[in-house]
């Protein structure tokens, strides 16, 4: 699994740190989700499709 965030769609919502916050952050200056991981291990995979499909801008994709 590769992650990759759209920084441009990012509307700094933090849905995602809220659903994996060990791969997801946010910048303190504007609150742009930041990558923590870009390739998560299995047992995280869970998390990170539900931070996918919450983020509001869908500014998460997700590489199988």
């Amino acid at each position: 699994m590769k992650v990759v965030i759209d920084e441009e769609k990012c509307v700094a919502a933090g849905q995602c740190v809220s659903a994996a916050m060990d791969v997801f952050d946010q910048r303190d200056e504007d609150g742009v989700a930041v990558l923590l991981m870009e390739n998560p291990p299995p047992e995280r995979a869970d998390d990170v499709r539900n931070a996918a499909v919450m983020c509001p801008a869908l500014a998460i994709r997700i590489e199988e």
